[in-house]
């Protein structure tokens, strides 16, 4: 497979490099993709700043929402031809990087409905480059072949995979993550876990993904406490970065879940912040997968250092999970999502289980009824 990383550069203050990679591939026009929030930052001003002292020009879309939508991207695309631009900067969470990657697929496959591009290696094309600027340190997006679409019509969320949509650029800059409120540093962090979690207990790991999945997992158990206490810690935040982008490494090559496959159905039917759906749902997953997972997970909880690593997988992978736990309820994220309607349940398990099977390499496949009885687990009725 023709996998590739993007240049990834990291470190504080490292911001201001941005026109300079962007002179060394020809380009003098890109369109900002983030949102009205992150607009109003100093470090979205300091980037037009940087372009506009390199004579760089940009036109900006910030109408990017959680869980980016067809509409979103088609109004980006819509700027961005009428600018002539040459390329994309994505400046947020997973949203926006999402949201610049679903228009470097319209202005790849023009005359194509992005809703035909879901699944695997439907894009094909080269995408215009692309510079991924994580404001959180939890989704992976800059290192993943995923863009994550919304359709509020049909109230479906879904990925499409392609090599071409892994950025070009990652500006793994610490220094913008310092003023992320509490909630959004423990939710985009248990987001990562979750990454390096459900690719090291699949099926599809290799030594790099699995080596990369490791380093993610203990930097987080090390790390997520304290750039949640302390938001300025600098180490903590460059730290929960660099675990983002090797989560996000991981996750590429291997996969994921069911954690992602429900998180993702929620997103798309209710809306629910992608980070918080998944760190809700772990737990509650790993447990459901039972025997099943137990062996790689508690190899994987002794490997990041979360357990004593005498003991054996079974306990290693029930003590785990009740770390995970404990973990959450340390950052107020709540036990249950009780915006699941029980109405909803067999149309969101359908999705879930379109979604995981058969691409996703499981430790256990689940039925139909399965699946319906995990969302009532997730609402906290069973």
């Amino acid at each position: 497979m023709p996998w590739r990383e993007p240049q990834i550069v990291h470190g504080a203050g490292r911001l201001r490099e941005l026109p300079n990679h962007l002179k060394a591939h020809n380009i003098d026009k890109v369109l900002l993709v983030t949102d009205t929030i992150l607009e109003q930052t100093e470090h979205f001003q300091n980037i037009k700043k940087y372009l506009d002292e390199a004579n760089i020009g940009y036109a900006i879309y910030n109408g990017t929402i959680p869980n980016p939508t067809i509409d979103n991207i088609k109004d980006a695309t819509r700027i961005y031809k009428k600018n002539k631009c040459k390329g994309l900067v994505a400046f947020g969470g997973g949203s926006a990087i999402d949201c610049a990657k679903g228009v470097g697929i319209r202005i790849a496959r023009p005359w194509t409905p992005i809703s035909f591009m879901r699944g695997t290696l439907r894009v094909l094309r080269k995408i215009p480059y692309l510079v991924a600027i994580p404001t959180t340190a939890g989704t992976g997006s800059e290192a993943t072949v995923a863009a994550v679409i919304s359709n509020p019509q049909t109230h479906e969320k879904y990925p499409i995979n392609d090599f071409v949509l892994i950025p070009r650029l990652a500006i793994l800059d610490a220094n913008i993550t310092l003023d992320l409120p509490p909630h959004l540093t423990a939710t985009t962090g248990m987001d990562a876990l979750t990454h390096a979690i459900e690719a090291y207990i699949g099926y599809s790991n290799f030594n790099g993904s699995a080596e990369a999945a490791i380093i993610a997992g203990r930097l987080i158990i090390e790390n997520i406490q304290n750039a949640y206490t302390n938001g300025h810690n600098i180490k903590a935040r460059e730290n929960l970065q660099k675990a983002s982008y090797l989560a996000g490494f991981a996750f590429t090559r291997a996969y994921v879940g069911y954690v992602h496959a429900i998180a993702h159905s929620l997103g798309g039917m209710y809306h629910t912040p992608h980070g918080l759906a998944n760190a809700v749902i772990l737990p509650h997953v790993l447990k459901y997968y039972g025997e099943a997972a137990e062996k790689r997970l508690g190899f994987f909880a002794k490997a990041i250092g979360a357990v004593p690593a005498e003991i054996d997988n079974h306990e290693a992978s029930t003590l785990f999970i009740a770390q995970i736990r404990e973990l959450n309820r340390s950052m107020n994220i709540p036990e249950f999502l009780d915006v699941i309607q029980s109405e909803d349940i067999p149309t969101l398990a359908k999705s879930a289980s379109k979604e995981a099977n058969p691409l996703y390499p499981v430790p256990k496949i689940l039925n139909a009824k399965e699946l319906e009885e995990l969302y009532r687990i997730v609402k906290g009725n069973h």
